[in-house]
């Protein structure tokens, strides 16, 4: 029974740890400070993009579509910065 308090603390810190790491590719950016998604649709067109959909994901603009390469592409854009966020690709 000696042991028990700690391996829950332990296993308590590591839950919280995870929970923490999983919030990182969400967007903060308050509302007011919003770009428009035309300004999305601009910057996606000017990496070589072809926009399938817009949405809005975890508070960040989500870009489906393909790249200048034409591959599947799935992008997470912050909605005040449009920098790229997250990144995914099909082969």
């Amino acid at each position: 029974m000696k042991y028990s308090l700690p391996i829950l603390a332990v296993l308590g810190a590591l839950a919280f740890t995870g929970t923490a790491l999983a919030d990182d590719d969400d967007c903060i950016a308050p509302m007011a400070q919003w770009q428009p998604r035309e300004s999305v649709q601009r910057m996606a067109e000017a990496q070589g993009w072809t926009v399938a959909r817009i949405k809005i994901d975890d508070g960040c603009y989500e870009i489906k579509g393909r790249d200048a390469k034409g591959r599947k592409i799935e992008v997470k854009v912050d909605p005040g910065t449009l920098a790229i966020v997250e990144m995914e690709y099909e082969d």
